[in-house]
């Protein structure tokens, strides 16, 4: 039962990721580096932020629970914040990247489009989000101890890993619409994602209330999506074809850089 559980939550949470990666950028070098270049700018901005939230709880009165419960919040609102700080920064450093490459690349195009950075960069903050969110989870799963003895919710593996799920897709579509912001200028837009990230972390503080939780989580994961395929030059047409198989044009696969 452990190891269905271990390897049932693993694939729930992960599948879709790993899914992407495989078929979207296995094939490009270069977009594996791109990918472990942004997972660990997203680590680094989550150790910015465990440093500050545990220096706070250290001059703290650890008595005190609503003190406490206020630096969690902090916490969590400070890591968010620290994550899209970074994934601007992210976002400066391979406007910089890209210029040198089509440089060195002597061609008229650059070897990588900002929609594609955009995707692959969003792709690897979530990877890394997802493993810190979900691997401790994933050892407890293998016991010993049952879920649900004294009365809690059984679904608390299962929800953990759709909310997993939920929230490195979350970060792959927030770096698409968040890079395309900063492109256009639309810092309305670059708000929306900030708050949204803001608001979806928030919610976790809802549980054990999964169902409180996760379905604002996934009503916000389908909205941003929506915005997510519009920003990327999707249309109605495209999704048609690609759902019947007669779009031979792969969307990374064959899109020109711009």
């Amino acid at each position: 039962m452990t190891a269905a559980v271990f390897f049932g939550c693993t694939f729930i949470a992960f599948g879709p990721a790993i899914a992407l990666f495989l078929f979207t950028i296995a094939r490009e070098p270069l977009r594996v580096i791109f990918l472990i270049a942004g997972a660990f700018f997203w680590l680094v901005s989550l150790l910015l932020a465990s440093l500050v939230w545990f220096i706070s709880v250290q001059i703290s009165n650890k008595d005190n629970p609503g003190q406490q419960k206020g630096l969690l919040i902090f916490g969590v609102v400070l890591s968010v914040l620290l994550q899209e700080t970074f994934r601007f920064a992210y976002y400066k450093l391979l406007k910089k990247a890209n210029e040198g490459l089509l440089i060195l690349s002597q061609e008229e195009t650059m070897p990588i489009s900002i929609r594609q950075l955009a995707y692959v960069s969003g792709l690897g903050f979530g990877f890394m989000s997802g493993a810190f969110s979900v691997v401790n989870i994933l050892a407890d799963s293998a016991g010993p101890g049952t879920v649900g003895i004294h009365g809690d919710s059984q679904h608390y593996f299962l929800s953990s890993a759709f909310m997993t799920m939920a929230i490195i897709l979350l970060h792959m579509f927030w770096g698409v619409v968040f890079f395309d912001a900063c492109e256009r200028q639309r810092w309305w837009a670059v708000a929306a994602v900030v708050v949204s990230h803001l608001i979806v972390s928030c919610l976790t503080f809802q549980n054990p209330e999964y169902v409180a939780s996760l379905v604002p989580t996934y009503i916000i994961l389908f909205l941003m999506g929506v915005w997510a395929f519009y920003t990327a030059g999707g249309s109605l047409r495209n999704l048609k074809l690609c759902l019947t198989c007669k779009d031979k044009d792969f969307l990374l696969a064959n899109h020109r850089p711009r």
